[in-house]
């Protein structure tokens, strides 16, 4: 009973938040399906590029960071990127400029995955042959190349989550199993806050309004 109450005020509180935020929210959404329908392979690669340096690094100065690697990303030896990434601050760079190094021997398989594949394949296929991208980070690539029914699972989204007793703890670690698992409850919760706001609110845009939730800001990517 007392479980039914919590989430019953939560949805409350998810239905509130979104009346707030949903033009900023419908924005965004807009600008990443308008982007994505003129993806380049180079285009393509940048974009998991992004997503493998993002992995536990603050996404603000990850998306910075990126911003001013621009070609570095497709041209720089591994050297030339790794420092590269310690003039900016970036923390791991050492080994995110291996990562992606070994990503960019990828680059055309990248693409034509893209391109060939639907959406649950080419996730499978990131965790399994890309170095840095796990189940968040390749669920955080299809957002960005315009797919909308996946949840990114970062700390923003675990923390509500756990706060409102929907998990009952934030894992140590996403694997496979534990990952879907709780994209599932995400999935029910997008159901059900649908039927109180009588329209289809999808994944992607409650992972903008449980971000928002703890951060108080609009996701930039």
């Amino acid at each position: 009973m007392e479980d039914n109450l919590t989430k019953k005020y939560f949805l409350r509180e998810l239905e509130d938040v979104y009346k707030n935020i949903y033009k900023e929210v419908e924005k965004k959404i807009k600008e990443i399906e308008k982007r994505s329908k003129s993806f380049s392979r180079e285009d393509i690669f940048k974009e998991i590029c992004f997503c493998i340096l993002v992995a536990n690094n603050n996404l603000e100065k990850t998306l910075e960071i990126w911003k001013r690697l621009d070609d570095y990303l497709l041209n720089s030896t591994k050297d030339e990127l790794r420092r590269k990434l310690k003039s900016l601050g970036y923390r791991f760079y050492n080994k995110r400029a291996e990562y992606i190094i070994e990503a960019r021997k990828q680059i055309n398989d990248l693409y034509e995955i893209t391109r060939r594949k639907g959406p649950e394949e080419i996730r499978e296929w990131l965790v399994e042959n890309i170095k840095g991208i796990g189940w968040k980070e390749a669920s955080h690539f299809l957002r960005n190349i315009g797919y909308k029914n996946f949840a990114i699972l970062d700390r923003h989204v675990l923390r509500i989550l756990e706060k409102h007793n929907i998990i009952k703890e934030i894992p140590k670690s996403l694997p496979k199993r534990k990952y879907l698992e709780i994209e599932n409850k995400l999935r029910e919760l997008s159901e059900e806050l649908s039927k109180i706001l009588k329209k289809r609110i999808i994944p992607a845009e409650l992972d903008f309004i449980l971000f928002y939730l703890d951060s108080k800001k609009i996701c930039e990517k």
